[in-house]
């Protein structure tokens, strides 16, 4: 009897075509049938010929639905973040369920603020596990604090030797929960991750969360003055958890960084224009926001945060109440961009193409001929503004059909 990773391999073999699907591609909507087949794209037309019987596979008529790339999260916590309100509070592990059945195809893990119990060898054993069965994983070196957490001793040697690894973070600043890092060590840092990155054409960056703290983005601010390392190694994240930070990191890109907003679940207040310093701005609002400024659309990326512990403290950094955060968010961020009039095309770049170039995620991100076959297809529930999701294939696989998961990671039933 085949093995249950042998079966998902062959699952992957067969030939698909979809048909009748409006596909997101290249700026805009064109209506396009797709052939899925080894894990790709194999071909894509106005209407591609009928598959021969002799070459089995199926076919599904998408009646019109919309086609996009899966999604991309930068920022998950795979085997689970938390911890500051004691062992208790340690989240479990994510299945790849999470992922995929909320229409992302593709997640980079991460250590948060429990760098010591949570290890690099485990997110990697973590990171290759989900893999395994089906989502496409990749993982982060270090932690919030320095020095860093590695498995090879350096994050240069981790990036340059282990296969998953592609980028360092996430490394906390203006944090209470911080190592309070200085100049200095984060240079150092940006330039081991920036090597590492023209060694192995990885990634390379250095992916910092951004706290509370009055500082904001001081620390990149310098780094970008007072060194030779090029603005895309920085990449700023939880941007949108003040006012006062968004509008730094929005004035960051003018000096060519990219920044990454987080859906967090909507503020308890109805989205609408942001208001004081100190008022987190729903992630739907600014994207929407940062679109309509006219900023560099390149830069902007949007991350789930799943899997980490989302706490509020008082003044003295105990904690006062936590959630967690879910990678369903990621698709419920987009969703509500496009209800708010972002056309889809424009809508849904900051989930998909933008982290996919940033991440240097070849195949990835887009709808093109020898491409991941990693698609979500949208219906529209209500309304062209109004959309679920319908199917979801994951290097052409199904895990999604008709609204309902068909299939589920080992451990999620």
């Amino acid at each position: 009897m085949a093995s249950d990773d042998a079966r998902r391999r062959d699952d992957g073999a067969g030939l698909l075509l979809l048909r009748g699907g409006r596909v997101v591609r290249r700026g805009s909507v064109e209506r396009c049938d797709l052939l899925l087949g080894g894990g790709r794209v194999l071909a894509l037309g106005a209407e591609l010929p009928r598959l021969e019987p002799a070459f089995g596979g199926r076919e599904i008529d998408l009646g019109g639905r919309l086609v996009s790339p899966g999604l991309i999260d930068v920022h998950a916590h795979l085997t689970g973040g938390g911890g500051e309100a004691g062992p208790a509070s340690r989240v479990p592990p994510l299945g790849p369920g999470r992922f995929l059945h909320a229409g992302t195809t593709t997640a980079i893990g991460l250590l948060g603020t429990d760098d010591v119990t949570r290890t690099p060898v485990d997110l990697l054993a973590t990171t290759r596990s989900l893999c395994a069965e089906g989502l496409d994983a990749w993982c982060y070196t270090g932690g919030y604090h320095l020095p860093p957490a590695t498995l090879t001793g350096s994050v240069r040697s981790d990036l340059v030797n282990v296969d998953r690894m592609v980028a360092v973070g996430e490394v906390a600043v203006s944090d209470h929960r911080s190592s309070q890092p200085t100049l200095d060590e984060i240079l150092r840092l940006a330039a081991d991750a920036h090597v590492a990155g023209l060694q192995t054409g990885k990634a390379g960056l250095l992916h910092l969360h951004l706290g509370d703290g009055g500082r904001g983005l001081e620390l990149v601010r310098a780094a970008l003055e007072r060194s030779e390392l090029p603005p895309r190694v920085f990449h700023p994240t939880h941007v949108n958890r003040r006012r006062a930070l968004w509008e730094e990191a929005c004035a960051l890109t003018a000096r060519g960084c990219a920044i990454d907003v987080t859906a967090f679940p909507p503020p308890a207040a109805a989205p609408g224009p942001p208001g004081g310093p100190e008022e987190e701005i729903d992630a739907a609002v600014a994207v929407a926001d940062y679109l309509a400024r006219g900023l560099p659309p390149e830069l902007l990326t949007v991350s789930s945060d799943g899997g980490g512990c989302l706490p509020s403290f008082d003044e003295q950094g105990e904690v006062l109440a936590w959630e967690v955060g879910d990678p369903g968010e990621l698709m419920r961020c987009l969703q509500r961009v496009v209800a708010g009039g972002v056309p889809i095309e424009r809508a849904v770049v900051p989930f998909t193409e933008n982290p996919a170039r940033l991440f240097r995620l070849r195949g990835r991100g887009r709808i093109e001929l020898g491409g991941r076959a990693d698609l979500v297809v949208l219906r529209e529930a209500g309304g062209p503004d109004d959309l679920a999701v319908d199917a979801v294939f994951a290097a052409g696989v199904p895990w999604v059909e008709g609204g309902e998961p068909v299939r589920r990671g080992r451990f999620e039933g």
